[in-house]
């Protein structure tokens, strides 16, 4: 990595790491209490119901594509709509875990600056669960989709019936589609290489996945998205210091230009092959 990719030691040494079990406890304890949330929501099974009829229906209204045609692309292989499956049922976690570790090893504000982030928009995506009961598209006859994991497994959910684990009405907005929208934001914001575009990739492949696996319709990952633009626009990413840029700026010029000494050596060469 150069110093256009990295940052400079006097900006790590900067920023203090906030207490490692502090952070632990704090994101343990988030995460126990969105699940104890998502339990509040079970038992309106009707209301989810209702719900995910008026959303299907809006979608048709202002002529979103329909979900059945991101699931068709899938459907052309076993192997593909596994794989799919595969990827909701494994990365959603794992995935932002390993984002948040980088960014706690690596770019310290950045990283408070991002579970900060990621905290709001759970917090607020528990809020529509409880107000907002949906059922996934996966469930709702008039959609006409397959239950993709059910069918070609490997799933993660049971019946809703006996499934005490997770909440299966909560489909709006999607975490899945929201935590990785914003692993990429945070990526790109907190790198300088001219790859870092490519993090775009992730939010577009679970896009991908929750729509054809029928896990969620378009209008939950519109929703997550709005969501986080919002908390985004309040909780602002720290600025790299001034130093760094200056720093960095100097650095692209050494690069450039060859050093004064490199010159001078260059100089005696030359006169020294003229004598």
């Amino acid at each position: 990595m150069n110093a256009r990719t990295e940052p400079s030691e006097g900006e790590t040494e900067q920023i203090a790491r906030p207490p490692l079990v502090r952070e632990l406890l704090l994101v343990a304890g988030l995460f126990l209490v969105y699940k104890f949330g998502r339990q509040l929501a079970t038992g309106h099974t009707g209301e989810a119901f209702d719900n995910a009829h008026r959303v299907w229906d809006l979608e048709r209204a202002v002529h979103l594509p329909g979900e059945g045609s991101v699931q068709n692309l899938l459907l052309h292989g076993d192997t593909l709509v596994h794989i799919a499956n595969t990827y909701y049922a494994t990365i959603h976690f794992p995935a932002t875990l390993a984002f948040l570790i980088w960014l706690y090893l690596r770019r310290p504000a950045h990283y408070v600056w991002a579970r900060r982030v990621l905290a709001a928009v759970t917090a607020a995506a528990l809020v529509v669960h409880l107000a907002f009961p949906l059922a996934p598209p996966r469930m709702l006859a008039a959609a006409g989709l397959v239950d993709t994991a059910k069918v070609y497994g490997p799933s993660v959910y049971g019946p809703p019936q006996t499934d005490h684990l997770s909440n299966q009405f909560a489909a709006m907005p999607s975490l899945h589609f929201g935590w990785a929208l914003m692993v990429a934001i945070g990526l790109i914001v907190a790198t300088r290489s001219r790859w870092r575009w490519l993090w775009l990739l992730h939010p577009l492949l679970t896009l991908t996945v929750i729509v054809g696996t029928a896990n969620h319709y378009w209008l939950d990952a519109i929703v997550a998205a709005a969501m986080l633009g919002i908390a985004l626009a309040v909780l602002r990413p720290p600025h790299r210091p001034q130093a760094t840029k200056a720093t960095e700026a100097a650095t692209e010029r050494a690069e450039e230009s060859p050093a004064p000494a490199d010159a001078d050596a260059e100089k005696n060469v030359l006169v020294g092959a003229g004598r």
